[in-house]
C-alpha cells in the first residue's frame, strides 16, 4: 500500500478481559439534562431491530465502573480469536471476513474470464499465478538466482549502490525507500520522499530496547535470518555468521532511525534538502545513476525524512565490510519476496510473525491470494465488489451522515474556551475546504501490465514496479485530490493532511459500523464516531499543522497553539496512565493524536446525532433503552476486540491507536453527556470529574 509520511488514521483492536453475563437487569434510566424537552411518545422495539447485538453485553457489569465491559462482555466472553489471527474484532474483522469472501468468489469467476471481459482476465491471471503452489514448489529458488548472481558480483561500495539502485526499481527496500508525496510547504506539487527503511523487525525500538522481550525476540528473529539465508543457499557456517551480520546492520540503521513518536513530528519530517542535499549527506552513493536507474533522471525537489539517518548511512557504507552487504542484500530480497517462493519459506516467515503476534496458524492460501491481488490490482478488483456492496442508497445516505458531522464541528466551534475568535474564523475556513471521498474513486485506476501464467514471483515484481513508477509521475503533475490511498473493499477510513480530505472506503460502510436499515443512533454511535474521527484528525496535534490547502503552515496564533498544547498534554497524561497489559502502559504520546481524534469523534458523532433527531416524532426505546444509550452501545460495540498477548504487546509499542477498551472509557469518560444518559455519579471510573477536552 502507498505509504504517506504522515500517519492516516488506521483503526486497530485490542483485547479486553472476558466475562459472562448473567441476568438482564433493566439499563439505568437517563439524568434528564437541563435543556431537556417534553417526552416524545415512545415507540418499543428489540436492540436486534436497531442494529445492535443483545449477546453482546454484560449486564452483570456496572456502565459506569467500565463500559466497555458492559457493551462488549458477553462478545468478550463467548469470542475465541481464529487460529490464523493475532486479533479479532467485531467490527473490523467480521467485515473483512465478509469481504474477503465475497472476492475470493470474484475471483475464482475471475479464473475463466471470458475475452472480451479484460478487467477479469487480469484478475484472473494475478490470482491464478498465486494459488498455483505446484508451480512454485517446481520453480522452488530458481526465481531468486538472477538476484543472488548479481550480489554475489559486488565488489566495492559502488558495486552496493549498483544493486541498491536496481532492488529499489522493483520496490525492494534496502536502507531507505522512496515515494511522491506532496511537497508540505506547497501542497499542490508532488516531489520525491526518501525516507529511513531497511530493517526487517517491526520497528527500530525491537534492536536497541534492554528488556528480556525484546532480547528474546532478537534471538528468534537471528535464528529466522539464519533458516532463510540456508534456504537461499547458504552453507551452515555461513548462514550462520550471515545472520549476525544482518543483525549488526540492521540494528546500526536503528541506531540511526526516529522513533516512532518523533515521526509524530511533521516539521522534524520535512528536511527538503533536494540533489544536492542527498548528494552532501550520502557522499558515498552514486545518486545519477540511482535515478538513471529508476527512469527519473530528472529529479531534482527531494525531501528527506531524517538527514540523521541518511548521514547514518554514508558511514555505514564504508565501516561495514563488503561481504556483510552482501548477505545482508541477499536476506533483503529473500525477506521481501517469501510469499511468492516455496512452502519452506512462507513457513519460516510465519514462524517469526507467530514470535511477534502470537498467531497461531497460517493463513490458508487462498487469503494470502486475495490480499496480494487486492495490493496489486486493488482498483479493479473493486469494481465488481462495489457493485455487489455498495450499490443504491448507500453512497447518499453516508454522504448524508459526513454533512451532519461537519454541521456539529462547525456548531462545536463556538464553544471551545481555549479558542479565540480569529482562529474559529480559519478552521471554519478548513472545514469547508475539506474533501470527503466516499465508497469508491470517481475514476478507476489503469494497470497497463500484463500477470503471466506460472510467473507469481515475476508478477510480483512488475506490480510492485509498476506502483513505483506511477507514483514517480506523479512528480512534477498537478495534485489529484480525487486519488485514493486504500482500495474499497478495505475495512479501514483515514484523514490525509496535504489533500485535506477524508476518505471513507465501501469497505467499512458495512455493519456494524453502517447499515441503512440501523437506527440513526447506531448508525451515528458506529460510523458517525468514525467519520467525526478523521474530520478531528485535521484538527489534532499533527493535523492542525497544515491549513486549509494542505501546506504546513502557522495558520494559529503562538498563544493560540500554546492554549491548544495544555489541551493535548491533559490526553497524554491521562491516555498514559492506563495499562495497555499489566506493566505495559499505552504510549501517551506515540497515542496522542489518534487519542484526540476519539474524543472529537465521540462528541461530533452526538451532537449530529441529536441534531438529525430533532424532528422526530417518537422515541424509540430497545429493551429498554433510549436513544442516547443506543448511541453509547453502538459507540462501544464497534469496537468490541481481542488481541492475542503477543499482539497487544506488539502494538502497545508500534501502534498508534490506544488498546479498544480505552478508545471506548478513554474517550467516555471525558464526555458529560455519557455520564447523564447512563446516570454515572461524579466519582465513579466514568464520570472521575477530572476530564480533558480539546475538540
Amino acid at each position: 500500500m502507498h505509504k504517506t509520511p504522515l500517519s492516516m488514521a488506521a483503526f486497530v483492536v485490542a483485547c479486553g478481559s472476558a466475562t459472562p453475563p448473567a441476568g438482564p437487569p433493566v439499563p439505568p434510566p437517563p439524568v434528564p439534562s437541563a435543556s431537556a424537552v417534553p417526552p416524545k411518545p415512545e415507540v418499543k422495539v428489540t436492540l436486534a431491530s436497531v442494529g445492535l447485538d443483545a449477546a453482546a453485553l454484560d449486564r452483570s457489569a456496572d456502565a459506569c465502573r467500565d463500559f466497555y465491559q458492559f457493551a462488549c462482555g458477553g462478545w468478550l466472553a463467548k469470542t475465541e480469536i481464529p487460529g490464523d489471527k493475532a486479533r479479532w474484532s467485531r467490527s473490523f474483522n467480521e467485515i473483512h471476513q465478509r469481504n474477503e469472501a465475497d472476492l475470493k468468489r470474484i475471483l475464482e469467476q475471475a479464473t475463466s474470464a471470458k475475452p472480451d471481459e479484460p478487467v477479469l482476465g487480469k484478475l484472473g491471471g494475478y490470482y491464478t499465478a498465486c494459488m498455483d503452489e505446484a508451480g512454485i514448489e517446481k520453480l522452488g529458488s530458481k526465481p531468486l538466482k538472477p538476484w543472488l548472481t548479481k550480489i554475489s558480483a559486488i565488489r566495492n561500495v559502488g558495486d552496493i549502490g549498483r544493486l541498491v539502485s536496481e532492488l529499489h526499481k522493483i520496490a525492494i527496500w534496502p536502507l531507505w525507500d522512496l515515494s511522491a508525496e506532496q511537497d508540505f510547504k506547497d501542497a499542490t506539487r508532488y516531489i520525491a520522499y526518501l525516507d529511513q527503511a531497511g530493517i526487517g523487525m517491526p520497528d527500530r525500538d525491537y534492536y536497541v530496547k534492554d528488556d528480556e522481550q525484546s532480547k528474546k525476540l532478537r534471538e528468534t528473529y537471528l535464528g529466522h535470518v539464519e533458516a532463510m539465508l540456508k534456504l537461499s543457499g547458504m552453507k551452515e557456517a555461513d548462514a550462520k555468521k550471515g545472520a549476525a551480520d544482518v543483525m549488526n546492520i540492521e540494528t546500526e540503521l536503528a541506531k540511526v532511525s526516529k522513533t516512532r513518536v518523533e515521526r509524530r513530528d511533521p516539521k522534524g519530517l520535512y528536511n527538503k534538502i533536494d540533489r544536492s542535499g542527498v548528494g552532501k549527506s550520502v557522499s558515498r552513493f552514486d545518486w545519477k545513476r540511482y535515478f538513471d536507474t529508476l527512469g527519473h533522471s530528472q529529479i531534482q525537489d527531494i525531501n528527506v525524512t531524517s538527514v540523521r539517518f541518511f548521514e547514518g548511512v554514508n558511514e555505514l557504507l564504508t565501516s561495514i565490510k563488503i561481504p556483510e552487504w552482501k548477505t545482508y542484500l541477499v536476506w533483503t530480497v529473500v525477506r521481501s519476496s517469501a510469499q511468492a517462493l516455496p512452502k519452506a519459506f512462507v513457513d519460516e516467515s510465519f514462524r517469526m510473525e507467530q514470535a511477534l503476534t502470537g498467531q497461531k496458524e497460517q493463513r490458508v492460501r487462498w487469503k494470502r491470494c486475495v490480499e496480494a491481488t487486492d495490493n496489486a490490482l486493488g482498483e479493479l478488483l473493486a469494481q465488481p465488489f462495489v457493485k455487489e456492496r455498495f450499490a443504491g442508497d448507500s453512497k447518499t445516505a453516508a454522504e448524508a451522515m459526513v454533512h451532519a458531522i461537519g454541521t456539529a464541528f462547525d456548531h462545536e466551534l463556538d464553544a471551545l474556551a481555549w479558542m479565540d475568535g480569529q482562529t474559529r474564523k480559519v478552521s471554519r475556513e478548513k472545514l469547508a475546504a475539506m474533501a470527503w471521498l466516499i465508497g469508491y474513486p470517481s475514476k478507476w485506476r489503469v494497470y497497463d501490465f500484463e500477470p503471466k501464467q506460472g510467473d507469481y514471483f515475476g508478477n510480483l515484481s512488475v506490480a510492485r514496479s509498476f506502483e513505483l513508477q506511477r507514483q514517480l509521475k506523479k512528480i512534477g503533475k498537478p495534485v489529484d485530490r480525487e486519488e485514493w490511498e486504500m482500495t474499497p473493499p478495505t475495512v479501514n477510513a483515514y484523514y490525509h493532511p496535504l489533500k485535506n480530505q477524508m476518505v471513507f472506503p465501501a469497505g467499512i460502510l458495512q455493519p456494524p459500523f453502517y447499515k441503512l436499515e440501523a437506527a440513526q443512533a447506531v448508525n451515528l454511535g458506529g460510523m458517525g464516531m468514525v467519520v467525526g474521527h478523521e474530520l478531528t484528525h485535521g484538527f489534532d496535534d499533527e493535523g492542525s499543522q497544515f491549513d486549509k490547502n494542505g501546506n504546513m503552515a502557522d495558520w494559529w496564533s503562538n498563544d493560540i497553539r500554546d492554549r491548544f498544547k495544555k489541551q493535548t498534554e491533559c490526553v497524554e497524561k491521562q491516555y498514559g496512565a492506563f495499562d495497555a497489559l499489566p506493566g505495559v502502559k499505552v504510549n501517551g504520546k506515540l497515542t496522542l493524536g489518534e487519542n484526540i481524534a476519539d474524543m472529537g469523534g465521540v462528541k461530533l458523532a452526538f451532537s449530529a446525532f441529536h441534531a438529525v433527531r430533532a424532528a422526530a416524532n417518537e422515541a424509540v426505546v430497545a429493551d429498554g433503552f433510549n436513544e442516547d444509550q443506543q448511541f453509547f452501545l453502538s459507540l462501544g460495540q464497534v469496537w468490541c476486540s481481542k488481541y492475542r498477548d503477543e499482539y497487544a504487546r506488539m502494538a502497545a509499542q508500534v501502534d498508534p491507536h490506544s488498546p479498544p477498551r480505552f478508545r471506548v472509557n478513554g474517550s467516555l469518560v471525558n464526555f458529560p453527556e455519557f455520564a447523564r444518559a447512563f446516570a454515572c455519579q461524579k466519582g465513579t471510573p466514568m464520570n472521575p470529574g477530572n476530564t480533558c477536552s480539546v475538540w
